[in-house]
């Protein structure tokens, strides 16, 4: 079989970015998942503009009006191109991926200064989450020897336990606000998203650094979610509540809520072994299942079926995905019940992927069967849905250095490591969902020589199956 390297490289002389359309995938065929991924991820990064002169290492243009994204979204593109070179071995993108994380770590804490009139919990954990992913999956450190990966990701965290970003009073003390700063609208709020990103980011804090305080903070964190309602017995996890009206839930449901809360279960049970963890990562798994994956495609159920996904939403698939991947590695009993829908699902996100002037660009309402609109959301959702059903052969587990080798223990691992909108939701308007609703031009020189050269690296090609 051919490696991924021949086959990119067969590409680029053919010139199939979007010269032949659509997306060639077989699904029985691990090496064609990875070149399609590839390919994916070669479209999506044309959305990005940051490594063009004059622009903005990082992030997507935006925000509104000058362009459609938001600072997070770099955070989820990143993160799905971290999870694609991991799983594919592919790292034509790492300068950009480099290069973006660190232009916009701020004072090493993912908090720049020129975002803080919108800046939430939420969206600096994003970007701490797509920091540990750089660490778990052994992406090299920066050249500075005073930055680590797993260091930014920490310190995200410190800052997020610190009584100043909770609820002091009220049924929801100790609940992480949506917003960081009480001038930004939306400070009253308690997302969901920001205290499930934080109780993700620490389960994966603790398993990666061996450090109970930080298991322990994360744990708060889920019975709070629990003791409060924002996840009930049933494992719905709805979007949250004012701090000021605690009781009135808002109950859409989002997937990458219950994604982050189901992998962060997922590290907590792998970290401690306790079989409470199990069961709360078995009832998120059935349930997000059930309501994220009907007729075994993701569908983003809060807003898709009624067509009024904003941006932001059209990210979210993504995370439901490598969330769900993520957790059939780590806890391999998961896999029997989460790798057929993932595959599914895969499936027909591909089968979207006949859009825009390649006709290889990919749609978001995976479920119509067919291309509705590109967004670097749908894109990066796509490129996460074929590598959640990669099999682990490249980079490393979670927990591991890209070696293979076991992660080193935190040095402080039984310390405290603490450093002393205008919509009624933190996703904008939505459907609420309840537990009751269910290409390259070669020239004439290089058209000449490419048969002598194709010729060649077939032949290679076939030597190598």
């Amino acid at each position: 079989m051919a490696s991924l390297r021949t086959m990119r490289l067969m590409q680029l002389l053919l010139g199939i970015n979007g010269a032949l359309g659509a997306l060639n995938v077989d699904f029985g065929d691990q090496e064609s998942i990875k070149m399609a991924a590839s390919n994916v991820a070669d479209d999506l990064m044309t959305f990005y503009k940051g490594d063009e002169g004059g622009m903005i290492p990082g992030v997507l243009p935006g925000p509104p009006p000058d362009g459609d994204y938001y600072w997070w979204s770099g955070a989820a593109l990143w993160s799905s191109l971290l999870d694609h070179r991991n799983l594919t071995g592919d790292t034509t993108h790492d300068d950009s991926i480099m290069r973006g994380l660190l232009w916009q770590k701020g004072e090493d804490n993912f908090l720049p200064k020129n975002w803080t009139v919108s800046m939430g919990n939420d969206d600096q954990a994003f970007w701490a989450l797509a920091a540990i992913l750089a660490a778990e999956t052994g992406f090299r450190d920066p050249a500075d020897n005073n930055t680590r990966w797993v260091d930014l990701a920490k310190t995200v965290f410190e800052h997020q336990s610190n009584e100043d970003r909770r609820v002091s009073t009220g049924e929801c003390t100790g609940a992480l606000r949506w917003q960081v700063f009480p001038f930004n609208q939306g400070y009253d709020y308690i997302s969901t998203t920001a205290n499930t990103a934080y109780f993700n980011l620490g389960s994966r804090l603790a398993y990666f650094t061996n450090n109970k305080t930080i298991s322990e903070r994360a744990a708060s964190t889920y019975d709070l979610l629990s003791d409060i309602g924002f996840v009930d017995d049933k494992f719905n996890v709805y979007d949250g509540a004012h701090a000021s009206q605690c009781d009135e839930i808002n109950k859409a449901q989002f997937s990458y809520n219950a994604a982050m809360l189901l992998q962060g279960c997922a590290h907590m049970y792998k970290y401690t072994g306790d079989e409470a963890w199990k069961s709360r990562m078995d009832g998120l798994v059935d349930r997000t299942l059930e309501l994220f994956f009907p007729d075994g495609i993701a569908v983003e159920v809060s807003c898709e079926n009624g067509g009024n996904c904003n941006t932001d939403m059209k990210f979210f698939k993504g995370y439901l995905h490598r969330a769900l991947g993520s957790t059939a590695r780590l806890v391999p009993d998961t896999a029997d019940k989460i790798l057929p829908v993932l595959m599914t699902s895969a499936e027909a996100a591909a089968a979207t992927c006949t859009g825009g002037e390649g006709g290889r660009m990919c749609g978001f309402a995976w479920a119509a069967g067919e291309f509705d609109e590109a967004s670097a959301g749908a894109q990066t959702s796509v490129l996460s849905a074929l590598a959640s059903v990669l099999t682990q052969t490249n980079g490393s587990m979670p927990g591991e250095s890209n070696d293979g080798s076991s992660n080193s223990n935190d040095s402080n691992s039984n310390d405290s490591n603490s450093n002393d909108s205008n919509s009624n939701d933190s996703n904008g308007n939505a459907d609420a969902v309840t537990d009751e609703e269910p290409s390259v031009n070669l020239g004439t020189r290089g058209n000449i020589n490419l048969g002598i050269v194709l010729g060649a690296l077939m032949a290679g090609a076939v030597v190598g199956t």
